[in-house]
């Protein structure tokens, strides 16, 4: 249960993050609001999964799974591009994370 807890907490740490940008500063009320929410649901999830996992699995993990997401997200709006450097490093992030679940 606190993996599952873990990946949710890293998907709304991307949502946050995307929200952040979104909100210009926090001036915007909507992103501004999902930027709170957001926030607030991952640090829960992130608190209640480490309550299990240790602490520092559990953040780079939390850490990965957002940072991967919030980049993926960016390459697909057409912010970011989608260099070979960059989806290499992101294949590297994500099979450390996924490295890190099998060795826990």
């Amino acid at each position: 249960m606190a993996w599952v807890l873990l990946v949710f907490s890293g998907i709304f740490e991307a949502v946050w993050a995307v929200a952040l940008g979104e909100s210009r500063g926090l001036r915007r009320r909507f992103p501004t609001a999902v930027f709170v929410l957001a926030l607030i649901a991952s640090m829960v999830g992130l608190a209640l999964a480490m309550g299990t996992l240790p602490t520092g699995t559990a953040y780079a993990v939390w850490v990965g799974i957002g940072a991967s997401l919030t980049v993926l997200w960016a390459i697909v709006r057409g912010k970011e591009t989608a260099t070979a450097g960059r989806l290499l490093m992101l294949a590297l992030l994500v099979g450390s994370v996924v490295g890190l679940k099998m060795v826990s």
